[in-house]
């Protein structure tokens, strides 16, 4: 499971252009293992999100980034948070997934959910469809991915895919769980229950938490499922540093490459836990108070700064050991 996730979201940061840009992935990604973090996440995204940035910023291919950061990792785990379901036909995916984990030595995690960026979709010509659709779709492919990665033949006559004993060798070299991010209590929260080995609850706060935690036990008992063997995690944006005086400095600093207006920063400090070490302490622990198993946290604005990611690594520790 992820007790301390550290998640890198973003490329662009002050002084970090064209080739030192990979550079500085594998920096945050040592980093945080150095840090105490123990699994490594980033987006599976081709356009840079809307709130961190403009769709032209510099965004990798997911499982690409994640089996190279494989070769300057040797403990944390590795995964996508997550992987947008609609990018890549399932058995494509389980192969990619088998591939992390082996150029990982038995490391990779398998971050999935249904898919949302839909300017995404329309620019690079995948196919979008309703909301149903891609519930649907998303599965489907869990009734695909989950045979194939536990070593056996998949075959489905669905709506959305039809596989007919599809083979994955090699197999996995280790038990890659099962990761579903999202928080919706009707369809989501149930795949969990059905599916998933782990829960990212991507985007609920800590009021929302029991809510989120209540129905996952409902769906576990309605299935019949031990609810002791799913993990909860929640993802928390954060911005911290030493002194709030130095938070607002990261602020400003990141603000000038991305073009950011004031009303824009003032935005952002309200959606992310934003401030010094004790401040973003209190808050990362009253999310792990509301029930969670353990917290994935990602620094968009200074992740960057490797001083930085130690210090979330002290604050994270703390919020999750109990």
């Amino acid at each position: 499971m992820t007790r301390l996730g550290y998640q890198i979201p973003n490329f662009t940061y002050p002084g970090i252009e064209g080739a030192d840009i990979f550079k500085n992935v594998v920096a945050q990604a040592r980093a945080a293992e150095a840090a105490g973090f123990d699994r490594v996440f980033v987006m599976d995204h081709f356009y840079q999100l809307p709130g961190i940035g403009a769709p032209e910023e510099p965004m990798f291919e997911c499982y690409t980034m994640l089996s190279a950061l494989a070769q300057h990792t040797e403990k944390v785990r590795l995964s996508a948070l997550v992987t947008g379901n609609t990018y890549r036909h399932p058995t494509l995916l389980a192969k990619a997934v088998t591939a992390l984990d082996h150029v990982s030595g038995g490391r990779a995690t398998l971050g999935i959910g249904a898919g949302w960026f839909e300017l995404e979709h329309n620019s690079l010509g995948y196919e979008f469809g309703t909301f149903t659709d891609r519930f649907e779709k998303l599965e489907e492919a869990l009734q695909i991915i989950g045979p194939m990665l536990r070593n056996e033949k998949a075959s489905l006559d669905g709506k959305h895919y039809q596989v007919s004993d599809a083979i994955n060798s090699p197999a996995p070299l280790s038990k890659i769980p099962i990761m579903i991010g999202g928080a919706g209590e009707k369809k989501t929260l149930r795949m969990v229950a059905q599916y998933a080995d782990e829960s990212n609850l991507v985007g609920a706060g800590a009021a929302d938490i029991p809510r989120k935690l209540a129905a996952l036990d409902e769906h576990c008992d309605r299935l019949g499922r031990d609810r002791s063997e799913i993990d909860v995690t929640c993802l928390q944006m954060v911005v911290v540093a030493p002194t709030m005086e130095e938070a607002e400095a990261d602020m400003a600093e990141i603000a000038a490459v991305k073009g950011w207006s004031d009303e824009i920063i003032e935005m952002a400090k309200s959606i992310l836990v934003f401030g010094d070490a004790d401040t973003v302490g209190e808050q990362l622990q009253a999310v792990m108070d509301a029930g969670l198993d353990g917290l994935t946290v990602d620094l968009p604005v200074n992740g960057h700064n490797p001083d930085r990611i130690a210090l979330l690594g002290d604050i994270g520790l703390a919020a999750t050991a109990n």
